[in-house]
């Protein structure tokens, strides 16, 4: 048996690393950037700091910033069209998962135009040439979008969301700087630092997991543990936002190339029909399907999340103690950084779940990695039992 790895041609990392923008652009003869960001970090000046680096190397760059909380197909179009028309040969993705899925999505799109219905890159495409030349900088510890083969594009008129997976759409360069993200707000922080604890879990426990993908997942379960809460509790922490930085990525390294379960096919109707943040839902959603996939063969590796997670004296916990020592650390952690516990506090309507969550989530491209089989039954009873 094969395993594929995927990772970014070039990856920075720690405070500052921004500036190396420059010297990519030198380096691989990049003429002009698109700045793919939004309003708000506009509006906040983190944009600013980027547009300094390029405006002290004489780098011509244009902004495109009409960008959705959870992007749609006009936003990438949109895109499209602005990257055509600007003259702009590379792009700079600026922003949490949302403005770095959207850069995705216009990368592949400018140089696939045959795809500029968008729709036709859900799931696993067979776009026939890479991306336009993607620099990601993310402004979040959650998503990973700028090391993951991976991005999320709403279908408003549907009201659902689609998940593409493409090699093609890797960002050329990563730049993971920590100062970047000291202008998140609390809430912010615990859902996208949940949302990489979601993305370490699933990944650890997906049977296409192997020793290259346990290793990174384990170490992020660890990371995220450890500086989450401080993140959150001491936003200008210096050791907890690199922490919480590092983590991110590595968990991206992992869930890209082995893949995720249904907490993420579940959590994506609940943002396409009820605009929920996306890191809110996999928080929310985790603890309980970790029930589910406990009755699977992920089972023993259930007292290495525990482990992974602080839990005291996992040496010598059975496999059944091991499985609830980890799920309830899990939970204490949400709770801890005031994630909703249950589907009714977000506004969720207990009528849709059978007629639209289930059905959405049972047919989601993620559901093909989970390590217990399921159906559309099985995924409403959880629903259920989370509301």
């Amino acid at each position: 048996m094969s395993y594929r790895f995927v990772l970014n041609e070039t990856s920075y990392h720690g405070a500052g690393s921004r500036n190396e923008i420059a010297a990519e652009v030198k380096r691989r003869n990049y003429k002009k950037a698109l700045l793919v960001t939004d309003k708000d970090l506009v509006k906040f000046k983190v944009a600013a700091e980027i547009e300094k680096v390029l405006n002290n190397a004489s780098i011509p760059y244009e902004i495109y910033d009409e960008i959705k909380a959870n992007p749609t197909i006009k936003n990438v179009q949109q895109g499209v069209d602005a990257y055509k028309k600007s003259g702009a040969d590379f792009i700079i993705a600026l922003g949490g998962g949302s403005a770095i899925d959207t850069a995705k999505g216009i990368g592949i799109v400018a140089n696939n135009p045959e795809h500029y219905d968008v729709k036709s890159l859900e799931g696993t495409p067979d776009t026939k040439n890479r991306s336009v030349p993607v620099i990601a900088l993310p402004t979040t510890a959650g998503t990973a979008a700028e090391v993951t083969i991976n991005y999320v594009i709403t279908d408003e008129t549907e009201k659902r969301k689609m998940v593409c997976v493409d090699p093609n759409d890797i960002p050329t360069v990563a730049i993971v700087d920590p100062e970047l993200m000291y202008s998140m707000p609390k809430s912010l922080t615990a859902a996208t630092g949940m949302d990489a604890l979601t993305h370490a879990i699933e990944s650890y426990i997906t049977p296409g997991a192997w020793e290259m993908s346990d290793m990174l997942e384990y170490k992020a379960i660890e990371l995220i543990s450890k500086h989450l809460k401080n993140a959150v509790d001491n936003p200008t922490s210096k050791e907890a936002r690199e922490g919480m930085a590092l983590a991110q990525y590595i968990a991206g390294m992992g869930f890209s190339n082995v893949g995720l379960g249904i907490a993420h096919s579940m959590a994506h109707p609940l943002s396409a029909l009820y605009d929920t943040p996306h890191g809110v839902a996999c928080a929310l959603l985790l603890p309980y399907v970790m029930e589910y996939n406990a009755n699977s063969q992920a089972a023993p590796k259930y007292l290495n999340i525990a482990k992974a997670m602080g839990v005291k004296n996992t040496e010598n916990m059975t496999q059944e103690e091991g499985v609830r020592a980890a799920i309830d650390a899990v939970r204490e952690l949400s709770a801890s950084v005031n994630i909703p516990q249950k589907l009714n506090e977000i506004g969720v309507k207990r009528e849709d779940i059978q007629s639209i969550l289930a059905l959405a989530a049972f047919n989601d491209v993620c559901t093909g990695g989970n390590p217990r089989p399921t159906s559309v039954e099985d995924i409403a009873e959880i629903y259920n039992t989370a509301y």
